[in-house]
């Protein structure tokens, strides 16, 4: 008897012993496990950034080093869909600026493992879009070391556009780590202007005994327009924020040209703003070759009325671009116009944009 109470006793000791070590020993074990896996994912993610600046992913990398913990590393992940088939031409722009900045960071004497630069293609991490509930490509996203990405987080492409030192800004605010695009040297505007140089200086040389057409009021007057005409439509703006040409949906395939907000456009928006500034000051000056001129009666009306023509029709369809873009807007010229480019039925659809659009060029 005496003996099976000792072994009862024994068993309860060796029972209290167990539930000691597991309660103060196995934290520092998980703990020390932890610490282990965390060595072994920024090593992997230096090793790869070490090969190539911007490490790409499928959906079982981007689950294990970007969303599930331990991790004290920032990431940036462009998601895009780079294959031929996809057939998306912002997407390739996007992502020649996405090296850019990626190789100045790689390259730069303040890299560290505290941030790294990620891509995932929709071919090689569907499951990935599919998890993020995400539906266009190009889209840019922070996840931060420690917590969850906020809305903050997704990088505005379409008010701020895609160009490298853009999202260096949005990086610094989100990271606090300062990048200094560098961008590789392109001697093409070089070229460029060499040629142009070269070409008016052999010109003058050509017309040496005649240069009166440097006095000419109507050549000057069209370069003078030329340049007025870019810089209304928003080229400069263009050049600044580099913005994608055109927006793609993916779920239907329309194409949109026109930028839904007043906050942002597409480089075709500014090609189409160009041809229709061009449009309305061609009316005006045949409205006023009209009533200047001294020839016969008739031309002077027909000239006349083409030139209102054009003033009205092309002013009219500018209006409804501005009324699309500035929801609320309640002025317009021509009330058939308004199905197509008011804010109910925006210029946004490839359809009826590219009909409208393809007469007009063939007026």
């Amino acid at each position: 008897m005496a003996a099976t109470s000792q072994r009862l006793t024994f068993n309860l000791l060796c029972a209290v012993l167990f539930l000691i070590l597991a309660l103060f020993l196995q934290p520092g074990g998980g703990q020390k496990k932890k610490e282990n896996m965390l060595v072994e994912k920024v090593e992997q993610m230096m090793e790869w950034s070490s090969r190539r600046s911007v490490i790409r992913m499928n959906g079982e990398k981007f689950r294990r080093f970007v969303k599930s913990p331990p991790r004290n590393y920032s990431v940036i992940v462009m998601f895009t869909a780079l294959q031929p088939q996809r057939q998306c031409s912002v997407c390739r722009q996007a992502n020649e600026e996405y090296q850019v900045l990626a190789n100045s960071w790689r390259y730069s004497s303040a890299f560290s493992n505290r941030l790294f630069f990620t891509v995932v293609d929709y071919d090689e991490g569907a499951d990935v879009f599919q998890q993020l509930n995400m539906n266009s490509a190009p889209t840019f996203m922070h996840f931060p070391a420690k917590g969850k990405p906020k809305r903050a987080d997704t990088f505005d492409l379409q008010r701020i556009g895609f160009a490298s030192e853009q999202l260096a800004k949005w990086i610094h605010d989100r990271t606090d780590v300062q990048i200094r695009v560098f961008r590789p040297p392109n001697y093409s505007g070089t070229i460029a202007l060499a040629l142009l140089v070269s070409l008016v200086g052999g010109l003058l040389y050509l017309r040496r005994n005649n240069l009166e057409f440097i006095y000419n009021k109507t050549g000057w007057a069209m370069a003078a327009l030329c340049v007025v005409f870019a810089m209304t439509s928003g080229q400069m703006w263009n050049h600044i924020r580099g913005p994608p040409y055109a927006h793609k949906n993916p779920q239907n395939g329309q194409v949109s040209y026109i930028h839904g907000s007043s906050q942002a456009q597409f480089v075709a928006e500014s090609h189409i703003i160009l041809l229709l500034n061009a449009a309305i000051t061609m009316g005006m000056v045949l409205l006023n070759e009209a009533a200047t001129s001294k020839g016969d009666v008739g031309k002077r009306r027909i000239i006349c009325l083409v030139g209102l023509g054009l003033v009205v029709f092309f002013f009219s369809f500018l209006l409804s671009i501005f009324r699309s873009k500035y929801h609320g807007y309640p002025y317009r010229l021509l009330q058939y116009l308004h199905p197509v480019c008011s804010p109910q039925a925006p210029l946004n659809s490839a359809t009826s944009f590219s009909d409208l659009f393809l007469f007009l060029m063939s007026l």
